[in-house]
C-alpha cells in the first residue's frame, strides 16, 4: 500500500521546505490572535506497532510537537476561524487517529461557532504504523467536513508541500476553495511508483500545483507569501 506514510517508500517523497508550522502559522495569522485546540492529544501505539515507539519519540523531539497537525481559533485581517496547519517534521505530516480526531473535532467546533475552517496541508499520507485506524480517519475527516458544509460554512483547503495519499484522498480535497501552493507536489501515489506500476512516462509538471488546477482539482494557485491577504479576501467575502 504505497499511500500509507513516508515509511513505507522513504525514497519517494518530496523534500519539504524548511520551515516549521508555527512559522508558516505565525505569517499568516493576525498577532496574538491564535489559540491553539487539543495540544495535549497524543497518539499510542496501539497495534504495538515495532519501532513505532521510538518514531513517536524522535518525532516528538524533532518537531517540537505532540502531533502533525496544530489547530486552533485564529484571526486573519480580523477575521476570526479556525485553522489547522500539518507539521511536516513530524513523520512527514502523516495522518493517524490522533491527526483526525484533531480535524474532526476543529470541523464539530467550527460548526457549533458557526466559524470556517482552513486547513493548511503538508503530509505524506497515512501512517502506515496505525494500519487500519489511520485509514478511517480519512471517511471520519470527510464527513466532519461534509457536515460542516451541511451548515452552509466556508472551508478553505491549502496544498502545501507535499500534500500526498490518505489526506489528498479526503479532507485536503474537499474545501469549498482549494488553493495548491506553487511549487507543490500534489496527488495520491507517488510520481515513481505510477511510472513503475504503469510503465508510462509521465509529464515533468504531473502531480504539480498547477497541473493540479488545470485538470480541475485546485480553484488558484498562489506563492505562500500571497496565502495571508488571499484568505483574508475570501473570509471578508464569506462573512
Amino acid at each position: 500500500m504505497p499511500f500509507m506514510t513516508e515509511s513505507t517508500e522513504p525514497n519517494s517523497q518530496p523534500k519539504t521546505d524548511i520551515k516549521t508550522a508555527r512559522e508558516k502559522l505565525k505569517r499568516i495569522v493576525d498577532d496574538n490572535s491564535f489559540s491553539e485546540l487539543d495540544r495535549n492529544l497524543l497518539p499510542i501505539n496501539i497495534l504495538r506497532f515495532p519501532g513505532y515507539d521510538e518514531k513517536l519519540k524522535k518525532a516528538r523531539a524533532s518537531s517540537s510537537e505532540n502531533e502533525a497537525v496544530i489547530s486552533g481559533f485564529a484571526a486573519i485581517n480580523k477575521q476570526p476561524c479556525i485553522i489547522l496547519i500539518f507539521e511536516p517534521l513530524f513523520m512527514m505530516g502523516s495522518m493517524g487517529s490522533v491527526v483526525g480526531e484533531k480535524i474532526t473535532r476543529a470541523f464539530e467546533l467550527a460548526i457549533k461557532k458557526k466559524l470556517p475552517v482552513i486547513t493548511i496541508t503538508a503530509s505524506g499520507g497515512a501512517r502506515m504504523q496505525e494500519g487500519v485506524y489511520s485509514l478511517m480517519q480519512m471517511s471520519k475527516t470527510a464527513s466532519a467536513v461534509y457536515r460542516h458544509s451541511q451548515q452552509g460554512l466556508l472551508y478553505i483547503s491549502v496544498l502545501s508541500n507535499p500534500t500526498l495519499g490518505g489526506v489528498t484522498a479526503s479532507f485536503a480535497s474537499l474545501g469549498d476553495i482549494v488553493i495548491a501552493e506553487e511549487n507543490a507536489q500534489i496527488g495520491f501515489t507517488g510520481k515513481r511508483i505510477i511510472e513503475e506500476t504503469t510503465r508510462t512516462k509521465l509529464s515533468d509538471d504531473f502531480q504539480s500545483a498547477r497541473f493540479i488546477k488545470e485538470h480541475g482539482f485546485a480553484d488558484m494557485v498562489a506563492q505562500e507569501e500571497d496565502l495571508r491577504p488571499i484568505l483574508a479576501k475570501l473570509l471578508q467575502l464569506h462573512a
